[in-house]
């Protein structure tokens, strides 16, 4: 494979980024309740949902995205996946802001859903940590016409992050019920 230029700059930005940001949001559960923050009158309650709204576009995105390189519209494909990602930065970015803001939730089902809950829930959030680096390395192969490199990565791209962005609209409306109001 034949190293892009810009090899030298953008792969340290995926590697910092992919390690700051994990780490930025896993240290969002342990931010103490009395330390969050509020926004004036604002009312951030409804984040929840409008994220399952970001996760349930991305999935389809992703879709079209797949089925615009099987017809090799790649300018498409181009589009569709720059949309998944840009939805899904908008998804980060008000994760945080709701998790700054709002009170937690907990999951209060029982017996088996909460068990079937769990799975989800605990999938979900490990496949997310790896799904930005290969999310951005692909995007960046790709866009650089790094097309083997592009095609290898995006065989565990594609399903990872349709998996993370399906999962993620599962995790809310498992949730739903036990959202403060």
């Amino acid at each position: 494979m034949k190293d892009n230029p810009n090899d030298r700059y953008a792969i340290p930005v995926i590697v910092i980024l992919s390690i700051i940001v994990p780490i930025a949001v896993a240290s969002l559960f342990l931010l103490p309740e009395d330390w969050k923050l509020q926004f004036g009158n604002a009312n951030f309650r409804s984040l929840p949902f409008f994220h399952a709204v970001l996760n349930g576009c991305t999935a389809i995105l992703l879709a079209v995205a797949f089925g615009m390189i099987k017809t090799k519209n790649v300018a498409l494909h181009r589009l569709a996946n720059i949309l998944a990602f840009s939805l899904s930065a908008v998804f980060l970015i008000s994760y945080i802001v709701s998790h700054i803001s709002n009170p937690d939730a907990h999951f209060g089902g029982e017996g088996w859903i909460r068990y079937l809950y769990f799975f989800i829930l605990i999938t979900h959030i490990t496949l997310s940590v790896p799904v930005l680096p290969l999310a951005m390395l692909s995007i960046y192969r790709g866009w650089n016409n790094q097309i083997s490199a592009h095609k290898k990565l995006v065989k565990w791209t594609f399903p990872i992050w349709m998996y993370v962005a399906i999962t993620g609209v599962l995790v809310y409306i498992f949730m739903a019920p036990y959202y403060p109001i």
